[in-house]
């Protein structure tokens, strides 16, 4: 049963050692689709999403121009940045070509007492604004993430345009644009802007890799040693527990009354 059980281990370590080499594969096909996106020049959103097409679109740096709707902002929960707690300022923005699209304004401090836009940035540019950003794929639920409820809400757990879409007025296209650059006339204050993605970043999932195999190789190595002392335990006295040639025989241990054994001494 054991030797099935190490198997097992071993197969699975294996297992989870190519896949964080298929997941570092995927990390360096993203950086060149990123690279070379960005280095695409900016263009009007309505070039970039003309149809609603999101393939294409993601990653690339558009410029749009039209308004906020201040009314229909919302928070999106657990955004942190450089390791401090906070949340995602969303606002729709209305473009002149008629689409709309969701637009993150940036980052704001929230270690949870705020479960909607707090007020001191609730406001934005007013009239006609030019936004400049980069558009990125709606966010979907993880198996162990929260479940926004229906209804209207001020906060949500991801920005999932479909679950925002139930709750803005008009059809949201099916990318987000993050901004890259605050507006000219923002309100102070605003959310801080965002960087864009680093480009060279390919994760810890070499390093993954690394530790699974030498964990199975552990494993695969350490096993065999442990069946061999265990059966030389089993076999016999541990080599080191045998008599030696000085050691006393033990049948030639004196017998009660022997006079070997000397005379009491008086009390």
């Amino acid at each position: 049963m054991s030797h099935l059980v190490v198997l097992a281990l071993v197969v699975a370590m294996v297992s989870l050692g190519f896949w964080q080499l298929r997941r570092l594969d995927e990390a360096d096909a993203r950086n060149t689709r990123l690279a070379q996106r960005l280095a695409q020049p900016e263009a009007p959103l309505a070039e970039v999403v003309p149809d609603g097409a999101t393939g294409a679109a993601v990653d690339r740096r558009v410029v749009a121009r039209g308004s906020y709707r201040p009314d229909e902002q919302v928070l999106v929960r657990g955004r942190s940045l450089d390791d401090a707690p906070g949340s995602w300022v969303v606002v729709p923005f209305e473009t002149d070509a008629g689409q709309v699209v969701a637009v993150n304004r940036g980052w704001i401090r929230n270690d949870g007492r705020h479960t909607s836009v707090p007020e001191e940035y609730r406001a934005v540019p007013e009239g006609q604004v030019e936004v400049h950003g980069l558009l990125l794929a709606s966010q979907v639920r993880g198996p162990l993430g929260a479940t926004d409820p229906t209804g209207r809400l001020d906060s949500l757990a991801r920005l999932d345009l479909d679950r925002l879409d139930a709750q803005v007025a008009g059809d949201l296209l099916p990318v987000w644009l993050q901004l890259t650059t605050p507006e000219a006339g923002a309100p102070d204050p605003s959310p801080t802007v965002l960087d864009l993605p680093v480009v060279d970043d390919r994760g810890p999932h070499l390093s993954y890799a690394a530790q699974w195999f030498i964990f199975s190789t552990i494993a695969a190595g350490g096993y065999p040693l442990i069946l061999r002392k265990v059966a030389g335990e089993r076999g016999g006295r541990h080599p080191d527990d045998a008599p030696g040639l000085d050691d006393p025989d033990p049948d030639d241990a004196p017998a009660p009354g022997d006079p070997r054994l000397g005379t009491p001494a008086s009390p």
